[in-house]
């Protein structure tokens, strides 16, 4: 019986994120981590919404009071899979970078930058 992937482990030559749904009682979660931090994502620090290219899951990963922010989003494709098995997958993260400003009036151009990193890895369908 075919079920949705519910943790995704992913990675490239600097990135590491792991990524749980919470289905199938599993903890929703993700945890990104770079070369220069750790950091762990719990249910109410992590946005997610549906749209047609699976769901986007997206978190704070810096914030500079009055200079910007940093985010990451996950793209997480739709992976039927059978229960307790894994599959090779390839994906994107997209790290945004948004300028503001308290004085918005001196911010100029594009506010928000994007750098998109392939990743791969797999996802599993897991009891737990």
């Amino acid at each position: 019986m075919s079920s949705q992937a519910n943790v995704f482990n992913l990675h490239n030559s600097s990135l590491h994120i792991s990524y749980a749904t919470g289905a199938l009682g599993s903890k929703a979660g993700l945890t990104y981590q770079d070369a220069l931090q750790t950091l762990k994502f719990d249910e109410q620090q992590m946005r997610r919404v549906q749209t047609d290219l699976g769901e986007e899951v997206s978190v704070t990963i810096r914030l500079t009071p009055d200079l910007g922010s940093t985010t990451f989003t996950l793209v997480v494709p739709n992976v039927a899979i059978e229960l307790n098995q894994h599959a090779h997958i390839t994906t994107i993260g997209i790290t945004a970078l948004h300028r503001f400003s308290i004085a918005p009036g001196l911010l100029h151009g594009q506010l928000v930058t994007y750098s998109v990193s392939k990743l791969h890895g797999t996802a599993s369908s897991i009891t737990f």
